[in-house]
């Protein structure tokens, strides 16, 4: 009998897995170590020796002759049973090898090695499915010019899907707040209106993108997060901390945060959960098409009684609101094109949000998202075209429905842009070069510059009578030097904007990167950036509010400095980094002044020393003998500045930084498909604010447990979540308290279809 090749493998470390699948139950093998000639054993020999405990050991594997059909027709067979573990066997039965992996993701240690556009997949749980990707070099979210997560020389921190899923969360909003970087001010819970800062900063200094567009509203930044798609159509979430004008265009003043939603695939998803105060969500997406032509169709309602009331008796905390969210794909061998298309519209009491002495505000807000993109695949120049329109319908009430009272706020704002990037390789590395069009247009009954023909607002009959028009131009030229263990990328942003006659200014950066075998990396980056005054804060003066149509731009100097280790266990990282801020934007009340209105200035100088630190570890890989333990992620930042509140001054946000903040995150598996997710998050913000009675007061340090509890299969999962588990009494943003317990029960399905 004419024998067949031995086919090599070699084992690691692993805890005893269960028997191989039912069609190969019987089999018999030809094995033996390295160095002695073969053995004829069983399938049972084969479970003893997947579950011994040695390091390296090698089998030759030599298959019956009877199976030789199988070796012709090139079949190759994943053991589908524990395939996406860890310690997965190998394809026996075939020439051809398919390693399954479960991807380790982290929610507080994570960076944008693991972004892919071809990423390695994973379920909300342990438990996987029958799907099998090839891990390779991917492109990463932190340069101009796409590089390999090996190469990339700026740390991205990564939400993933499988973080998303597994997090007691029911907003974009929500989930930020266990990004340890990330200052989450909310003004109502489950996204009622949230502002997000990086490092220090304020909700006006970050970028916020959907899909790699810019989605910033230069009213204001109160509203941006109105996102159009809901968080369980959210494939995953990169922050960039740090200036990130080279990358991210202008307004990216302390970083950006770009969400990206799934692509692709064939199937239903649906989701409902409700609970306390009226808690309602319910939503679908649809997913349809071919390798060629992909589309997805996505919709969700939202809605809560909210957790106040007014003086009055009346509700105050309430919205609800509804999104819409179409996005689609074609490729071929030449170009990669994609669109999206998307609605989000909410109402919601503002509480106090806009000043203490009215409880009883109201706020209606209505936005639109178009983009199409695209990239060519071949030629010495890479060319990624991008072209979209951002549009906002605001209407602001002082006192809820009585414009008589106090005449409601009008607001309209258009966002056009035109993005060109393009990057080529050569002798001395990877370059890439950029240019962006943006035109910012808004009409207001009450912000800008007096209109010289008025316009209609629709649905009223007054006219938008102020507005502000302008066009900011954008080039940028990078350079990027790739060495085996070294990457060095330097490059500057050129930015000139109509606004104010504002000249043209130029901002550099450089970042480098020096890796010390497979775990340990170095990185370094000096950047600036710059950010335009919003419209509200160069014009809104009403209200108590004097604002400043002279105001300058914000300009940002910082320097970082870390190191990183990774490995499929433990990963760790430890990171200083030192901004130097001029020329700052922020609300003040001098409050030695009763009748002294809050006034938008420019602060001369800040600055901030910052020392972040987290740590991850794998307890699959650490204790694979124990099957309770998951995760644990541990990470926290510390941040200082040199200009603080003095007495008789009280800012709004710009001073009102978390000095202190450390979130932690254990997930447990408890018994068959049973999970829990423990969530513990403290904050220490410096700064004061003034209560509905006039007294001033410090913000508190303080200390929130959240959890889920989720039951998951294939096709389902069933949870059930509780925010605030111990009832604490907090406030986020000036005299605004946040709710105590929040319970919240749902079921997710999700039905693929045949392909």
């Amino acid at each position: 009998m004419k024998k067949t090749p031995y086919l090599c493998t070699r084992f690691e470390k692993r805890q005893p897995v269960d028997p191989l699948a039912q069609q190969v139950e019987h089999n018999t093998f030809n094995v033996g170590v390295l160095g002695s000639s073969p053995k004829r054993i069983t399938r049972k020999c084969v479970d003893f020796l997947c579950g011994v405990h040695f390091r390296y050991i090698y089998f030759l594997i030599k298959v019956n002759k009877m199976y030789r059909p199988a070796f012709n027709m090139r079949q190759v067979f994943v053991f589908r049973r524990f395939g996406n573990k860890g310690y997965s066997l190998f394809s026996c039965l075939g020439r051809e090898v398919v390693c399954s992996v479960l991807s380790v993701a982290t929610l507080t240690h994570a960076s944008a090695e693991s972004v892919s556009t071809n990423p390695v997949v994973t379920d909300s749980v342990a438990v996987s499915t029958a799907r099998e990707m090839m891990l390779e070099e991917v492109a990463v979210t932190g340069s101009r010019a796409p590089l390999t997560r090996s190469q990339a020389a700026r740390m991205v921190t990564v939400l993933e899907r499988a973080d998303i899923q597994q997090a007691p969360v029911q907003s974009v909003n929500d989930l930020l707040k266990y990004a340890v970087g990330v200052d989450v001010r909310q003004r109502g819970p489950i996204g009622a209106q949230t502002d997000i800062g990086l490092r220090g900063g304020n909700y006006e200094q970050v970028t916020i993108l959907l899909n790699g567009i810019n989605i910033c509203d230069p009213q204001t930044g109160h509203n941006v997060f109105e996102l159009p798609v809901d968080i369980s159509d959210i494939e995953r979430i990169e922050v960039l901390e740090g200036p990130a004008g080279r990358v991210y265009g202008t307004s990216s003043l302390l970083g950006a945060i770009n969400i990206v939603t799934k692509q692709g695939g064939a199937g239903v998803d649906a989701h409902l959960e409700g609970g306390s105060y009226g808690y309602l969500n319910v939503g679908a997406r649809i997913a349809c098409g071919s390798k060629a032509l992909a589309n997805s169709l996505s919709a969700g309602y939202i809605r809560s009684d909210g957790y106040s009331r007014n003086k009055s008796g009346g509700l105050n905390a309430d919205y609800n609101g509804g999104k819409v969210f179409w996005q689609g794909s074609y490729a071929d061998d030449d170009v990669n094109v994609g669109w999206h298309a998307g609605l989000s519209t909410k109402g919601f009491g503002s509480n106090t949000f806009y000043g203490a002495s009215w409880d009883d505000q109201y706020e209606n807000i209505l936005k639109t998202y178009t983009a199409i993109y695209a990239e060519s695949k071949h030629g010495r120049f890479h060319l990624k075209p991008s072209i979209y329109w951002n549009h906002t319908n605001d209407r602001f009430e002082l006192f809820r429905d009585a414009p008589d009272t106090y005449p409601f706020n009008y607001h309209r704002t258009d966002v056009y842009g035109v993005n060109l990037n393009t990057y080529f390789d050569w002798t001395l590395g990877r370059t890439a070069l950029g240019a962006e069009l943006r035109n910012e247009d808004l009409v207001s009954s009450n912000l800008g510059e007096p209109l010289s023909r008025p316009r209609n607002i629709h649905g009223t009959e007054r006219q938008y009578e102020y507005g502000l028009n302008r066009t900011n131009i954008s080039f940028v030229f990078e350079h990027n030097v790739l060495l085996r263990h070294f990457t060095l990328s330097a490059g500057i942003v050129a930015v000139k904007n109509s606004w104010n006659e504002a000249s043209m200014r130029v901002y550099p950066g450089v970042d480098a990167s020096w890796r010390i075998g497979d775990n340990v990396k170095l990185y370094a980056s000096y950047n600036t950036s710059l950010r335009m005054p919003s419209v509200t804060e160069l014009y809104y003066s009403v209200g108590g509010h004097k604002a400043d149509k002279y105001l300058k731009p914000e300009e940002l100097s910082a320097f970082e400095a870390g190191v990183k280790y990774s490995s499929r266990a433990i990963n760790g990282s430890v990171n200083v980094y030192r901004n130097h801020c001029r020329n700052m934007i922020d609300w003040i009340i001098r409050t030695d002044d009763a009748d002294a209105p809050w006034e938008s200035v420019n602060f001369t100088k800040i600055n901030a020393i910052g020392v972040e630190a987290s740590l991850a570890l794998n307890f699959q890989e650490l204790m694979p003998l124990q099957r309770i333990l998951k995760k644990l992620d541990v990470a926290y930042s510390y941040i200082d500045q040199d200009k603080v509140e003095t007495d008789g001054i009280q800012s709004q946000s710009t001073l009102e930084y978390l000095r202190h903040k450390l979130v932690c995150n254990l997930q447990l598996h408890l018994w068959r498909q049973l999970d829990m997710s423990l969530n513990y998050r403290f904050q220490e913000r410096t700064g004061s604010y003034t209560d509905t009675s006039g007294i001033v007061h410090d913000y508190k340090p303080y200390g929130i447990i959240d959890a889920r509890l989720g039951w998951n299969a294939n096709t389902y999962n069933i949870y059930v979540e509780a925010n605030n588990l111990l009832n604490k009494t907090y406030v986020d943003f000036g005299n605004i308290p946040q709710p105590g317990t929040w319970v919240m029960a749902g079921m997710a399905l999700s039905l693929p279809f045949a392909q």
